[in-house]
């Protein structure tokens, strides 16, 4: 039986309304495709996949964990694909799986750079199952939201532009933008709406000298009914295998991060958030893993040395 108490129903009741909805990741510079259809890649001849783990809060009863698989791959110049599959749980009561595909659309500006608009379309599996749900002896606590399970199927799309030169990238998307109503309460009256999210991104990449970068990065991510989320982090690449750094999410989080070359097409990352919102004395951090491979499906890039993803 599941034994959430009084303060995780309110834990709860935000992210089912009108608070931010969408899973955080500090890794987000590694992990763009899955927020911006119009993220794209120069690699033709080259599949890349790439999982991303979190474990939001340790510590805290019923805390969300997010995991997804991306992948995708250039078809020529011009046109790149890719799909993500994305689960999100909060307390094994609140469940959402998301399948969507994405069609990018790149023109070359030539030493301009390149600029990219993409498409993404798909579906959400939203799961709510309240059996077993209960709250500690003493609590007092009824509300008709918490008494019927939820199973809905929800279609969404999205777009996205993502311009990038070889030392920056800007990007801005809206990965869902139809509304999906989870609740129908009060007469009619929607009390759980997520709402579409709207992302910023953007990042540089200073070169030190041909061992030492310096990469900046910044993304902002704004929903109706919540304050504006920033995250800004800065890393350091060394020898273009090994990246270390450090981050702040505005009012919520310190971040350590680090990732490895394990091979030229394999890397690997973690990352540590230390929260300093009002959860802070109640958990032990958010850890984060993810996984990145270059697959060479044909012999155009095979055996040539190419620069690293920086972005």
């Amino acid at each position: 039986m599941k034994n959430l108490t009084l303060k995780l129903v309110v834990l709860l009741a935000p992210l089912m309304l009108w608070a931010q909805q969408d899973a955080q990741y500090t890794q987000y510079m590694y992990n763009m495709s899955v927020i911006n259809p119009g993220y794209t890649t120069d690699n033709f001849g080259v599949l890349t996949l790439g999982g991303l783990h979190r474990s939001q809060w340790s510590g805290v009863v019923g805390a969300p964990y997010s995991s997804n698989l991306f992948a995708h791959i250039p078809l020529n110049n011009n046109i790149e694909v890719g799909a993500s599959i994305i689960n999100d749980n909060i307390g094994d009561v609140v469940k959402e799986n998301n399948l969507f595909f994405d069609v990018a659309y790149k023109l070359n500006l030539e030493e301009l750079g390149t600029i990219s608009f993409g498409i993404k379309t798909g579906f959400t599996l939203f799961d709510v199952n309240f059996n077993g749900f209960s709250l500690e002896s003493g609590d007092v606590f009824t509300d008709p939201d918490f008494e019927t399970n939820i199973n809905k199927t929800f279609f969404n799309f999205g777009t996205g532009v993502y311009y990038n030169t070889e030392n920056y990238y800007v990007g801005f998307s809206i990965p869902n933008i139809l509304n999906s109503k989870h609740l129908d309460r009060n007469n009619g009256k929607y009390q759980g709406t997520e709402n579409a999210h709207v992302y910023l991104t953007g990042g540089y990449v200073f070169d030190l000298n041909d061992q030492f970068k310096i990469k900046p990065a910044f993304m902002m991510k704004s929903v109706k009914g919540s304050p504006i989320a920033l995250d800004i982090t800065a890393n350091v690449l060394y020898n273009n295998k090994v990246e270390f750094g450090l981050g702040y999410r505005i009012e919520d989080a310190l971040s350590g991060m680090v990732n490895f070359s394990v091979t030229p097409e394999f890397r690997i990352g973690y990352a540590y958030d230390h929260t300093i919102s009002n959860l802070g004395p109640f958990s032990t951090g958010s850890h984060e893993i993810i996984l990145l491979n270059n697959l060479f499906i044909s012999n155009l890039n095979k055996g040539f040395e190419k620069s690293p993803r920086f972005f």
